[in-house]
């Protein structure tokens, strides 16, 4: 890996060294990606299947379901 003296770069320099990395983060974050998702088409013949979720489900706290149960309760009970 190349060893950079960032205080003797220019601003352009150092933008374009930032972009260069942006661009290269970019295409490993790719092909990881790629590989994850071949990797999950194969699982998937074994059972059961993965959604693919754009983003990461929020856990519940205690509280709230206990809330939600005593809730649903009430309703039943009233019909």
């Amino acid at each position: 890996m190349t060893k950079f003296d960032l205080d003797s770069l220019s601003i352009e320099e150092l933008a374009a060294l930032r972009d260069s990395a942006t661009d290269k983060l970019a295409e490993k974050v790719a092909a990881r990606q790629a590989e994850l998702e071949a990797e999950l088409e194969k699982l998937a013949q074994y059972g059961k299947v993965a959604k693919k979720s754009q983003a990461t489900p929020v856990a519940k706290s205690k509280k709230d379901v206990t809330k939600t149960d005593a809730a649903s309760e009430d309703v039943s009970r009233a019909a």
